[in-house]
């Protein structure tokens, strides 16, 4: 079995929760994307990544079914495993930003994969949400306190690869925030926190704290 760790990605404010992360810092073990792939679907986490290059921050990604040029949780796990200022994805370089309790990333909302953000009237609704069909990626959203900038959240990615729902989403995270335009702090899941800011140049920041799993 090849190497890998086990990272807790924007877990709550009391440190539990997060999306799980593989980490796999020895990428050239695993060469190809046949190979990858088939290790991402064997660990069955929404991502895994392969470290390709660790000084360079150069990294790949793959969900169970997928290869993705970027996503949001896998940068933010790798930064902070890296300690990293940048990583390079497959669809560019993200710079990264460290601070006392959250990695933050820097990415274009063009990156993200597409999803379909869809607005529901209150936080209640979306808690009570049923797992949809598979065939369409939904992040279901509604404002908790509209004025703050508190949002909560589910994501469902509906690939029919084993991940019925996303405990959180960098992505979308940086998806929505481009359509608002306004900073968020976003709560989804059963207990993960997303943070984002609107930064110039058509960046959106995305960022979260960072957690091994036990």
């Amino acid at each position: 079995m090849t190497d890998y760790e086990v990272l807790r990605v924007f877990c709550g404010p009391d440190g539990g929760h997060g999306n799980e992360l593989g980490v796999v810092r020895d990428g050239a073990a695993v060469p190809g994307e046949a190979g990858r792939l088939a290790l991402a679907r064997e660990l069955g986490f929404s991502e895994t990544v392969f470290v390709d290059d660790a000084e360079r921050g150069a990294i790949d990604i793959y969900t169970p079914s997928v290869r993705l040029p970027f996503a949001g949780h896998p940068c933010v796990g790798a930064a902070w495993l890296l300690g990293a200022d940048r990583l390079v994805t497959a669809a560019g370089t993200v710079r990264v930003r460290q601070d006392a309790e959250f990695t933050r990333i820097e990415a274009r909302a063009e990156w993200a994969p597409g999803r379909t953000l869809r607005r529901y009237g209150s936080a209640a609704e979306v808690d009570a949400l049923d797992v949809p069909p598979p065939g369409e990626w939904i992040y279901a959203w509604a404002w908790q306190d509209e004025r703050a900038g508190t949002v909560r959240a589910r994501a469902f990615p509906g690939r029919g690869d084993g991940i019925d729902e996303d405990e959180a989403t960098g992505a979308a995270a940086l998806l929505l925030t481009a359509e608002l335009r306004r900073d968020l702090t976003i709560a989804q899941g059963l207990g993960s926190q997303l943070v984002t800011a609107v930064r110039p140049g058509g960046l959106v920041e995305v960022g979260g704290r960072v957690r091994r799993a036990a």
